[in-house]
């Protein structure tokens, strides 16, 4: 293990919520959650991109060194064959940069998806256990360039505890 250890907690949208939204299916069946809010943030000149992505698994404990953000939009994760997955999110610190030291890390089930919320520094698609896909609902093509990639001190991801 390299760096602070990160212990991966089960999914709480109420910790997630300054980072965005965990996407949950309804309680009652005929029923609908709507999610759509969460898009709006965006540039004017965007277009929503969709694409379907396939992700190697990793294994835990997993050492991080890389994270991401899109600061001009939220960027939506929908598993579609996972078995769990690592979610992982820092705020910025007073310059913009990640603040490691208050990142928070959720060990996913494939049957819930999240949608980060602009600029929210976070680890990208990581599956555990098996390959998994995911489709991914972003907005592109403004003038301003949306990924940032940061290389950060490793920190390890473990098992929850």
């Amino acid at each position: 293990m390299s760096g602070p250890i990160l212990p991966l907690r089960p999914p709480d949208a109420a910790a997630f919520a300054p980072f965005g939204e965990l996407v949950m299916p309804p309680d009652a069946p005929g029923t609908r959650r709507f999610y759509s809010d969460t898009l709006h943030s965006r540039h004017d000149t965007s277009a929503p991109v969709l694409h379907v992505n396939n992700v190697p698994p990793q294994s835990l404990p997993l050492v991080v060194s890389r994270i991401e953000r899109h600061p001009y939009a939220s960027q939506c994760f929908f598993p579609l064959d996972v078995s769990r997955y690592a979610v992982m999110v820092m705020p910025s610190d007073a310059k913009g940069g990640p603040c490691a030291d208050k990142a928070l890390a959720f060990l996913m089930p494939g049957t819930m998806g999240v949608i980060f919320n602009p600029g929210v520094w976070h680890l990208g698609a990581t599956v555990l256990d098996r390959p998994g896909h995911f489709t991914v609902l972003m907005w592109r093509g403004g003038p301003v360039q949306d990924d940032e990639f940061r290389t950060i001190a490793p920190l390890t991801l473990i098992a929850p505890t």
